[in-house]
């Protein structure tokens, strides 16, 4: 029941920062792409997809970038976008890089392309606010999240 409790106070922090703020809004709200990106289409706030498989998450470059399920995604270098490109399946975030504890809510929550977490090859991103609860039971969120992704998948955000 605490960690019941505990996580719907992450997840209203994340929402009441969100409304509270339009400037932190760096996500399209609108978009029903199944992907979170801001109003260009860039993926990750433009970091790298693969730099978070080497532990430390970098800003690509816009001059080196790939296109994926809608989405932009810049890369530091080369040989990053063809790695990405090989595989994009695998290396493109779970849940369109939406918050994964939000998704097991049925929310699509703009994330800190800081707060992550790579889990079983896959990389899930989450809401700062929301990061230290969703690490607590990261199984049950994934689990949950992907019983409820295909039904918000691609419904916008604010229709959520």
């Amino acid at each position: 029941m605490f960690l019941r409790s505990m996580s719907g106070l992450a997840l209203t922090s994340c929402l009441l920062v969100m409304s509270a703020s339009p400037v932190a809004l760096a996500f399209n709200a609108s978009s029903n792409l199944p992907v979170n990106v801001d109003d260009k289409g860039v993926a990750l706030r433009g970091y790298d997809p693969m730099s978070y498989f080497s532990g430390k998450p970098v800003q690509g470059d816009a001059e080196i970038k790939f296109t994926f399920e809608g989405a932009t995604y810049y890369f530091a270098n080369k040989e990053n976008l063809a790695k990405f490109k090989a595989n994009p399946g695998q290396y493109a975030p779970r849940f369109g890089g939406f918050c994964a504890q939000g998704v097991a809510k049925e929310k699509k929550v703009d994330t800190d392309p800081l707060s992550y977490k790579i889990v079983d090859g896959y990389l899930f991103l989450t809401a700062k606010p929301a990061y230290k609860d969703w690490v607590v039971n990261v199984d049950g969120y994934v689990k949950q999240a992907y019983v409820r992704w295909p039904d918000i998948k691609n419904v916008p955000p604010k229709g959520l």
